[in-house]
């Protein structure tokens, strides 16, 4: 009888490779598969071993060419063939990332699974831009929610719930639903004027943020016409982002700043090794 392989569900963090955790890279370093999502930065993918074959499953919003009943095909397949696979998935595979999904498939083949967990995005952005996501007096808690839902049904969201200033509210995946969003929030009562930041492919190179309030932010986010994933960070703490200015700094006194430095050497380094 043919031996199994193993799946790898790897979280690939917003994109900055800096961010992968050290299992991450141990994981990518064995693998003889990755299966990887559209989201996954091409700095993340170039850690990928080059004798590694590489299967692209991404989806992008309304067009899902390689649906998840068929991504979950593709790893037991794959298991079977007694490989290690990587599943490369952006962010955190367990925070709307159908991990658990995929896990579910697995095990019910007989086939084991171990999960790296990633940097999420709401962690990456308020590393990347200073805000903190709670903050003694302004915000006493944190809420995620994803603002697109399954075969892009109506958004079916405890808006009353969700529609406390005391709490940070991210959105993740809202930028084509962000104005019924904010409408319905304000709806039910969080403050019109609540400042609220939108981080276009946080930690990347490509990142762009915009400050706006939360009956503007809907308008603002169309005209800013955004190119890339979107996550939304809507509560008080956002009025913190200007005293939190981005800072470029030496790891050591004589050596130029980071920013001019190859910060990903050792992470292909180990993943190659």
């Amino acid at each position: 009888m043919k031996k199994l392989g193993r799946v790898f569900l790897v979280g690939a963090g917003p994109g900055d490779p800096e961010l992968l955790t050290m299992k991450a890279v141990r994981m990518l370093g064995m693998a003889q598969v990755v299966v990887y999502d559209r989201l996954v930065s091409d700095e993340v993918l170039s850690l990928v071993p080059a004798s590694a074959r590489r299967i692209a499953v991404g989806k992008a919003p309304k067009s899902h060419p390689v649906p998840q009943e068929r991504i979950n095909e593709i790893l037991v397949e794959l298991g079977q063939q007694g490989l290690s696979v990587v599943r490369l998935k952006g962010g955190d595979p367990s925070i709307f990332g159908r991990g658990s999904e995929e896990a579910a498939a697995l095990h019910a083949a007989g086939i084991p699974v171990e999960i790296a967990p990633g940097i999420t995005a709401a962690q990456g952005v308020a590393a990347a831009t200073g805000i903190p996501l709670t903050h003694r007096g302004l915000a006493t808690g944190v809420r995620y929610v994803t603002g697109h839902c399954r075969s892009d049904l109506p958004l079916d969201l405890d808006w009353a719930g969700l529609a406390d200033a005391n709490t940070t509210l991210v959105v993740y995946m809202g930028a084509a639903n962000i104005a019924e969003i904010a409408a319905s929030l304000i709806m039910h009562g969080m403050p019109a004027s609540l400042p609220v930041m939108a981080v276009c492919s946080a930690t990347t190179s490509k990142e762009v943020r915009l400050i706006s309030q939360l009956d503007g932010i809907a308008a603002e986010t169309k005209a800013a016409r955004l190119d890339g994933p979107v996550l939304f960070v809507i509560g008080e703490v956002v009025s913190l982002y200007r005293s939190c200015p981005a800072e470029v700094f030496s790891l050591f006194p004589g050596e130029p700043p980071v920013m001019e430095r190859d910060p990903f050497n050792w992470l292909r380094a180990s993943a190659n090794a």
